[in-house]
This record gives C-alpha cells, structure tokens and sequence, in this order.
C-alpha cells in the first residue's frame, strides 16, 4: 500500500490528532467516507451531465 506501513500510520494520526483535536475526528472520518462513497459511485454511474441552460422565463419585477 504506497510503501506505507503501520509506524507510518500511527505518525500521521498523531499529526491529525494535534491538528484537528479529538472531537473532530468523527466528522472528518464521516465526510471522507461520504467523499469516497460518492466518488465510487460516479465512477459506476455511466449517465451524461446535462449542461444546457434551462428555458426560464425572467419575469420583470
């Protein structure tokens, strides 16, 4: 795993412990998750993007 070995990981979570704090942790945890999550599944997904503006009428005020 890119030569990264268990003293390795014990060292970077120690920095992220002085640099974040504790209580931090969880969140940061969860929103990596959720950004990996995401990107795995618009790697899966196949569908286009859709770029063209929508026809909305501008009513004047």
């Amino acid at each position: 795993m890119f030569g990264i070995g268990m003293p390795e990981l014990l060292v970077i979570l120690v920095i992220v412990l002085i640099i974040f704090g504790a209580g931090k942790l969880p969140e940061i945890g969860s929103a990596l998750g959720k950004g990996i999550r995401n990107f795995k599944k618009a790697t899966r997904d196949h569908d286009e993007i859709d770029v063209a503006p929508e026809n909305k009428k501008i009513e004047p005020k």
